[in-house]
Protein backbone atom coordinates (compact mmCIF):
# COMPACT_ATOMS: atom_id res chain seq x y z
CA UNK A 1 0.00 0.00 0.00
CA UNK A 2 1.14 3.11 -1.03
CA UNK A 3 2.17 5.17 2.37
CA UNK A 4 -0.08 7.87 0.29
CA UNK A 5 -2.98 6.14 0.60
CA UNK A 6 -3.56 5.04 3.94
CA UNK A 7 -6.27 6.92 5.90
CA UNK A 8 -6.02 7.49 9.86
CA UNK A 9 -8.56 5.76 12.09
CA UNK A 10 -9.50 7.38 15.27
CA UNK A 11 -11.43 5.34 17.83
CA UNK A 12 -12.99 7.14 20.57
CA UNK A 13 -15.33 5.28 23.16
CA UNK A 14 -18.48 6.11 22.52
CA UNK A 15 -20.63 8.37 19.82
CA UNK A 16 -21.00 10.74 22.30
CA UNK A 17 -17.15 11.49 22.42
CA UNK A 18 -16.77 10.91 19.05
CA UNK A 19 -19.46 13.52 18.05
CA UNK A 20 -18.19 16.34 20.89
CA UNK A 21 -14.55 15.37 19.41
CA UNK A 22 -15.26 16.10 15.87
CA UNK A 23 -17.76 18.98 16.59
CA UNK A 24 -14.76 21.04 18.29
CA UNK A 25 -12.72 20.09 14.96
CA UNK A 26 -15.36 22.02 12.99
CA UNK A 27 -15.65 25.04 15.43
CA UNK A 28 -11.92 25.41 14.71
CA UNK A 29 -11.61 24.91 10.83
CA UNK A 30 -14.57 27.73 10.40
CA UNK A 31 -12.87 29.74 13.09
CA UNK A 32 -9.37 29.77 11.15
CA UNK A 33 -11.29 29.09 7.45
CA UNK A 34 -11.84 31.00 4.64
CA UNK A 35 -15.57 32.65 4.96
CA UNK A 36 -18.21 31.36 3.93
CA UNK A 37 -16.93 27.81 5.14
CA UNK A 38 -18.23 25.66 3.01
CA UNK A 39 -19.48 22.24 5.50
CA UNK A 40 -20.75 19.11 3.18
CA UNK A 41 -23.40 17.34 5.32
CA UNK A 42 -25.27 14.08 5.27
CA UNK A 43 -28.33 13.96 6.99
CA UNK A 44 -29.92 10.29 9.47
CA UNK A 45 -28.42 8.65 12.36
CA UNK A 46 -24.52 8.86 12.06
CA UNK A 47 -24.41 12.31 12.30
CA UNK A 48 -26.76 13.65 15.25
CA UNK A 49 -24.22 13.34 17.99
CA UNK A 50 -22.06 15.64 16.05
CA UNK A 51 -25.02 18.34 15.17
CA UNK A 52 -26.10 17.91 19.00
CA UNK A 53 -22.42 18.96 19.94
CA UNK A 54 -23.04 21.59 17.68
CA UNK A 55 -26.30 23.48 19.13
CA UNK A 56 -24.42 26.17 20.99
CA UNK A 57 -21.85 26.57 18.58
CA UNK A 58 -21.70 30.01 16.14
CA UNK A 59 -22.11 28.48 12.72
CA UNK A 60 -23.20 31.98 11.14
CA UNK A 61 -20.66 32.11 8.36
CA UNK A 62 -20.81 28.01 7.44
CA UNK A 63 -22.98 27.16 4.38
CA UNK A 64 -24.41 23.57 4.97
CA UNK A 65 -24.06 21.36 1.85
CA UNK A 66 -26.37 18.72 2.48
CA UNK A 67 -25.56 15.29 0.23
CA UNK A 68 -28.95 14.40 -0.74
CA UNK A 69 -32.65 14.08 -0.50
CA UNK A 70 -35.08 11.73 -1.52
CA UNK A 71 -37.98 12.02 -4.40
CA UNK A 72 -41.13 11.35 -4.74
CA UNK A 73 -43.49 11.93 -7.83
CA UNK A 74 -44.60 15.63 -8.94
CA UNK A 75 -47.18 17.19 -11.63
CA UNK A 76 -43.98 17.30 -13.97
CA UNK A 77 -41.86 14.66 -12.75
CA UNK A 78 -39.75 14.20 -9.76
CA UNK A 79 -39.78 16.42 -6.50
CA UNK A 80 -38.20 16.80 -3.28
CA UNK A 81 -39.67 14.79 -0.58
CA UNK A 82 -42.10 17.32 1.74
CA UNK A 83 -40.55 19.04 4.65
CA UNK A 84 -43.82 17.19 6.55
CA UNK A 85 -42.67 14.09 5.78
CA UNK A 86 -40.77 13.37 9.21
CA UNK A 87 -38.12 10.88 6.92
CA UNK A 88 -37.00 13.82 4.24
CA UNK A 89 -34.01 15.38 4.63
CA UNK A 90 -35.08 18.69 5.25
CA UNK A 91 -37.19 17.32 7.58
CA UNK A 92 -34.27 16.40 9.66
CA UNK A 93 -32.68 19.61 8.74
CA UNK A 94 -35.54 21.65 10.34
CA UNK A 95 -35.34 19.37 13.75
CA UNK A 96 -31.98 18.91 14.07
CA UNK A 97 -29.80 21.89 13.16
CA UNK A 98 -30.05 23.54 16.36
CA UNK A 99 -27.43 26.85 14.93
CA UNK A 100 -27.56 29.23 13.36
CA UNK A 101 -26.09 29.24 9.67
CA UNK A 102 -25.27 31.17 6.56
CA UNK A 103 -27.44 29.38 4.43
CA UNK A 104 -28.51 25.71 3.94
CA UNK A 105 -28.37 24.38 0.05
CA UNK A 106 -29.72 21.22 -1.38
CA UNK A 107 -28.86 19.39 -4.85
CA UNK A 108 -32.57 20.44 -7.49
CA UNK A 109 -33.21 17.34 -8.98
CA UNK A 110 -34.46 19.47 -12.14
CA UNK A 111 -30.88 20.43 -12.71
CA UNK A 112 -28.66 18.31 -10.61
CA UNK A 113 -25.60 19.35 -12.36
CA UNK A 114 -26.10 22.79 -11.30
CA UNK A 115 -25.03 21.63 -7.59
CA UNK A 116 -21.29 20.98 -8.64
CA UNK A 117 -21.16 23.75 -10.76
CA UNK A 118 -22.46 25.99 -7.79
CA UNK A 119 -19.59 24.32 -5.49
CA UNK A 120 -17.23 25.25 -7.52
CA UNK A 121 -18.05 28.92 -8.26
CA UNK A 122 -18.05 29.19 -4.13
CA UNK A 123 -14.35 27.79 -3.87
CA UNK A 124 -15.43 24.03 -2.97
CA UNK A 125 -16.42 22.42 0.16
CA UNK A 126 -13.81 22.57 2.90
CA UNK A 127 -15.12 20.03 4.75
CA UNK A 128 -17.19 17.06 3.94
CA UNK A 129 -18.66 14.51 6.94
CA UNK A 130 -19.40 11.34 5.90
CA UNK A 131 -21.68 8.72 6.64
CA UNK A 132 -21.97 4.92 5.47
CA UNK A 133 -24.84 2.38 4.74
CA UNK A 134 -24.20 -0.52 7.06
CA UNK A 135 -24.93 -3.22 4.24
CA UNK A 136 -23.40 -1.93 0.87
CA UNK A 137 -21.47 0.78 1.90
CA UNK A 138 -23.74 3.18 0.32
CA UNK A 139 -22.86 7.17 0.47
CA UNK A 140 -25.12 9.43 0.45
CA UNK A 141 -27.56 7.70 -2.20
CA UNK A 142 -24.46 6.13 -4.26
CA UNK A 143 -25.24 2.87 -3.68
CA UNK A 144 -22.83 -0.69 -5.61
CA UNK A 145 -21.24 0.43 -8.74
CA UNK A 146 -21.61 4.29 -8.69
CA UNK A 147 -18.83 5.67 -11.13
CA UNK A 148 -15.15 7.44 -9.56
CA UNK A 149 -16.05 10.25 -11.61
CA UNK A 150 -19.81 10.64 -11.20
CA UNK A 151 -21.06 13.95 -10.11
CA UNK A 152 -24.70 15.23 -8.79
CA UNK A 153 -27.66 13.20 -10.16
CA UNK A 154 -30.88 11.74 -9.56
CA UNK A 155 -30.52 7.89 -8.80
CA UNK A 156 -32.63 4.91 -8.23
CA UNK A 157 -32.38 3.53 -4.76
CA UNK A 158 -31.35 0.36 -4.60
CA UNK A 159 -33.16 -2.09 -2.18
CA UNK A 160 -30.40 -2.43 -0.13
CA UNK A 161 -30.27 1.48 0.60
CA UNK A 162 -33.77 1.57 1.35
CA UNK A 163 -33.91 -1.05 3.65
CA UNK A 164 -31.26 0.72 5.72
CA UNK A 165 -32.76 3.77 5.48
CA UNK A 166 -35.80 2.24 6.55
CA UNK A 167 -33.65 1.12 9.77
CA UNK A 168 -32.37 4.64 10.07
CA UNK A 169 -36.03 6.20 9.64
CA UNK A 170 -38.65 3.84 11.48
CA UNK A 171 -41.46 6.92 10.15
CA UNK A 172 -41.47 5.50 7.23
CA UNK A 173 -43.74 2.26 8.74
CA UNK A 174 -42.63 -0.15 5.03
CA UNK A 175 -40.43 -0.55 2.77
CA UNK A 176 -43.43 0.03 0.24
CA UNK A 177 -43.35 3.76 1.63
CA UNK A 178 -39.54 4.45 1.03
CA UNK A 179 -38.85 6.60 -2.16
CA UNK A 180 -37.09 4.81 -5.31
CA UNK A 181 -35.33 7.53 -6.15
CA UNK A 182 -33.49 10.31 -4.79
CA UNK A 183 -31.02 13.17 -6.14
CA UNK A 184 -27.37 12.85 -5.07
CA UNK A 185 -23.90 14.42 -4.91
CA UNK A 186 -21.58 12.26 -6.65
CA UNK A 187 -18.34 10.47 -5.69
CA UNK A 188 -16.47 12.89 -7.58
CA UNK A 189 -18.27 15.55 -5.88
CA UNK A 190 -17.39 13.88 -2.41
CA UNK A 191 -13.80 13.39 -3.00
CA UNK A 192 -13.28 17.18 -4.54
CA UNK A 193 -13.44 18.48 -0.93
CA UNK A 194 -10.26 20.43 0.72
CA UNK A 195 -10.89 17.84 3.37
CA UNK A 196 -12.96 14.50 4.62
CA UNK A 197 -14.07 13.09 7.85
CA UNK A 198 -15.62 9.25 7.82
CA UNK A 199 -17.96 9.20 10.82
CA UNK A 200 -18.26 5.19 11.95
CA UNK A 201 -20.42 4.72 14.63
CA UNK A 202 -22.16 1.71 16.46
CA UNK A 203 -22.02 -2.52 16.43
CA UNK A 204 -24.33 -2.34 13.32
CA UNK A 205 -21.40 -0.63 11.22
CA UNK A 206 -18.69 -2.84 11.93
CA UNK A 207 -18.79 -4.40 8.34
CA UNK A 208 -18.30 -1.13 6.94
CA UNK A 209 -15.50 0.04 8.96
CA UNK A 210 -13.78 -3.42 8.28
CA UNK A 211 -14.34 -2.93 4.05
CA UNK A 212 -13.15 0.57 4.03
CA UNK A 213 -10.07 -0.72 6.50
CA UNK A 214 -9.30 -3.08 4.00
CA UNK A 215 -9.42 -0.90 1.10
CA UNK A 216 -6.57 1.77 0.04
CA UNK A 217 -8.75 3.49 -3.06
CA UNK A 218 -12.01 3.29 -4.00
CA UNK A 219 -14.00 0.42 -4.91
CA UNK A 220 -17.08 0.82 -6.67
CA UNK A 221 -18.46 -2.38 -4.64
CA UNK A 222 -18.34 -0.17 -1.60
CA UNK A 223 -18.79 3.69 -2.45
CA UNK A 224 -17.76 4.38 1.24
CA UNK A 225 -14.22 3.61 0.29
CA UNK A 226 -14.32 7.09 -1.25
CA UNK A 227 -12.69 8.58 2.25
CA UNK A 228 -9.56 7.26 0.62
CA UNK A 229 -9.64 9.40 -2.36
CA UNK A 230 -9.98 12.48 -0.45
CA UNK A 231 -6.86 14.76 -0.02
CA UNK A 232 -7.23 15.07 3.56
CA UNK A 233 -9.04 12.55 4.96
CA UNK A 234 -9.59 10.44 8.41
CA UNK A 235 -11.75 7.44 9.46
CA UNK A 236 -13.34 8.35 12.65
CA UNK A 237 -15.23 5.11 14.93
CA UNK A 238 -16.49 4.50 18.38
CA UNK A 239 -15.65 1.53 20.44
CA UNK A 240 -18.69 -0.81 19.27
CA UNK A 241 -18.10 -0.06 15.24
CA UNK A 242 -13.93 -0.60 16.16
CA UNK A 243 -14.41 -3.89 17.98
Amino acid sequence: MEASRVTPLCVFPTSESLGKDVAAGIVERVRRGRKPFLLGCPTGRTPRPIYHALASADLSDVIFVMMDEYLVPGTKGLIWASEREPWSCHAFVAHNFRFQSRDVWFPDPTDPGEYDRRIADSGGIDLFILASGASDGHVAFNSTGSARGSQTRVVPLSDATRRDNLQTSPSFGTMDNVPQHGVTVGIDTIARARESIMIVWGTSKRLTLQRMLAADRYDPTWPATVIHECPVREIVADAAAAS
